[in-house]
């Protein structure tokens, strides 16, 4: 095999990868799928899309490698292949938030007021929530705080606040979070509180981007 003939195999295979995340309801699904493992019927109705489709966009990503599948009874749960991937997602995003003023715009747009945003460091937000001065809440679903959190966070599902008003204080501020940037979970809740009383504010990051700032994690414990 010549040297060009090399080369050209070489870029092909990294460019699998590009070709398998060339679609927007695959990088959503590496998002998802960043937080904990589903079924094909989960990120179905999660992505709104039909299962044929969400199969389709699973098959392109196992093909290059992005996730892997195992069957449970009559299901098949797709997990990430290895958390490079869920790394791989914030990087990307985080390129084009450096270069594309329209995603800029975009995001700037699900938060009109800074002022609801965290404006904390993620080592002074942990220390924070470490000696008990916040209180950090996940709104995603039970499962994705299972798989992973962040320190001293206790679940609140987004489903779950209004019955729980009473779990949650008064006389320091709450911060919560979700899968990310992208996501609208924190931004709901955040609203949800602050028409309650409580004094709230919304964190961008989620567990994929503490990961790759090389952060700590927590994972609950196996019952």
């Amino acid at each position: 095999m010549s040297k060009r003939s090399t080369k050209n195999l070489l870029y092909e295979q990294v460019a699998r990868i590009g070709k398998a995340i060339s679609c927007p309801k695959r990088l959503e699904l590496l998002e998802v799928l960043a937080q904990a493992e589903k079924t094909v019927e989960g990120l179905s109705a999660e992505l709104d899309i039909d299962m044929r489709l969400a199969s389709a966009h699973l098959k392109a990503l196992r093909e290059a490698r992005l996730v892997v599948a195992r069957r449970a009874g009559k299901h098949m749960i797709y997990r990430l292949s290895d958390d490079d991937v869920a790394g791989l997602w914030v990087t990307l995003r985080e390129v084009a938030e450096t270069h594309l003023v329209e995603l800029r715009v975009a995001l700037d747009n699900l938060t009109t007021d800074p002022r609801h945003l965290v404006s904390l460091s993620r080592a002074e937000l942990l220390d924070q929530a470490r000696r008990g001065e916040i209180t950090v809440i996940d709104v995603r679903p039970p499962d994705e705080y299972q798989a992973a959190h962040l320190p001293h966070a206790r679940s609140m599902p987004l489903a779950e606040i209004e019955q729980r008003l009473d779990e949650l204080p008064r006389d320091r501020e709450i911060v919560a979070y979700c899968r990310g940037p992208f996501c609208l979970l924190a931004g709901e809740a955040r609203r949800l509180l602050a028409r309650r009383g409580f004094r709230v504010r919304k964190l961008a990051d989620g567990v994929s981007e503490w990961q790759a700032a090389g952060l700590p994690i927590e994972r609950a414990a196996a019952a």
